[in-house]
């Protein structure tokens, strides 16, 4: 199945060499999860981050579907 990934910020340091502005498309097996895209990426798993699956929150065991978008950023801080 293929999913698009889009990395931010510190995590886009992740990306494959041929991505572009962010953004790569994996091939990975039926049944695979937002841990799995993380592995196939080198993202450590002890490394904090949001996750999103098509803009809604999603935990590492979240199972995919070909055609999902998966978002993974740091998680933000500041403010007053």
């Amino acid at each position: 199945m293929r999913v698009e990934v889009r990395l931010f910020a510190t995590l886009a340091a992740y990306l494959p060499p041929t991505s572009r502005e962010g953004v790569v498309t994996l091939d990975l097996p039926a049944g695979s999860t937002v841990r799995d895209v993380m592995q196939h990426l080198g993202i450590p798993a002890d490394l904090e981050r949001v996750s999103l699956v098509n803009g809604g929150d999603a935990r590492a065991g979240q199972a995919l579907q070909s055609g999902d978008v998966v978002t993974i950023f740091p998680p933000l801080a500041g403010g007053i």
